[in-house]
């Protein structure tokens, strides 16, 4: 991770001051780059002491930063990782354009690593996130999104990545065909995980700890996995108190949805969603060699389910 942190602060250079300004706010805010930490786990599972992996670890984070930038515009958010979004202290205008280098930064380095099926990989995943993003404006706001709905666009929009990063990890080891598509599930199931426990934190968290503002879905507007399976559970007028929240991007009642989302065990069965995920992402692992690489991607797994940040 040295190594990749190396490559990301090379690839930042650039003769405009304020790119470099922000790329560094948002990238020294931390964050768990747990993206390019799969890309180096399932590469060394597999036995690739390839140099590129360092470059294509970093291209991963890369892209990731630029859509937390364009993510924090769009849903006008102020906090992340306990700190002011870029958008916030630099301005929406700067945070489009700064997201849009990093795009095109990757980019470049795609080409560089010279393998044509890891750039397919790479577009095609950027292109796939692009639409789930779309796919989420689109369903703001709207309380009637059903489970099906939900999922499709955190695949889209979240374990796509996952799956990208876990997938030119084989490539690159030119891994078997077996072994790239349990890699491939891999890295789509823990990031389906990863996405849905987030979506329990919102109603089930802690502000100070996560670094952002409870409830802060439900302000966007977001029906999520938490309040889906609460109306579905709940009374007429437990459902009819959440829909009204979401349609109107309202936490004024957050308090009350809490309890309902509490009571009615949307989030037991929205952590037992996730728990499946992870389960399905450690099958995947035993078409993978067994080695200390294998076993920590495994413990990742599980370890997933108790996060709480």
């Amino acid at each position: 991770m040295r190594e990749v942190d190396g490559v990301i602060a090379r690839c930042l250079t650039t003769s405009v001051p304020l790119i470099g300004q922000i790329s560094q706010y948002i990238i020294a805010a931390g964050g768990k780059r747990l993206r390019p930490a799969l890309l180096l786990m399932v590469a060394r599972s597999l036995g690739c002491e390839d140099a590129r992996r360092f470059e294509l670890a970093a291209v991963v984070e890369l892209i990731h930063t630029a859509t937390l930038l364009h993510d924090d515009v769009v849903d006008e958010s102020t906090l992340r990782r306990g700190r002011p979004t870029a958008n916030e202290n630099f301005g929406n205008p700067a945070s489009v354009l700064v997201g849009d280098f990093l795009h095109t930064r990757s980019f470049q380095m795609m080409v560089a690593a010279g393998n044509m099926r890891i750039l397919q990989v790479l577009s095609d995943a950027t292109n796939i996130i692009a639409e789930g993003e779309v796919q989420q404006l689109i369903n703001t706001h709207d309380a009637s999104l059903s489970e099906a709905g939900y999922l499709h666009v955190i695949r889209s929009k979240t374990a796509k990545l996952f799956e990208a990063s876990t997938q030119i990890a084989a490539i690159l080891a030119g891994a078997s065909p077996e072994q790239e598509a349990a890699s491939v599930t891999y890295g789509q199931a823990l990031g389906t995980a990863f996405q849905i426990i987030d979506d329990v934190l919102d109603y089930d968290g802690d502000a100070a700890e996560m670094g952002k503002n409870l409830g802060d879905d439900l302000r966007e507007g977001k029906c999520t996995l938490p309040l889906i399976i609460a109306m579905q559970r709940g009374t007429a007028e437990q459902a009819a108190v959440i829909r009204e929240a979401i349609e109107q991007g309202s936490t004024d009642k957050l308090p009350e949805i809490l309890a309902i989302v509490r009571s009615t065990g949307a989030l037991d069965a929205t952590r037992q969603a996730a728990h499946n995920e992870a389960l399905r992402a450690m099958q995947a692992l035993d078409s993978l060699p067994a080695n200390t690489h294998t076993d920590a991607m495994r413990q990742l797994a599980s370890q997933l389910l108790l996060r709480r940040t």
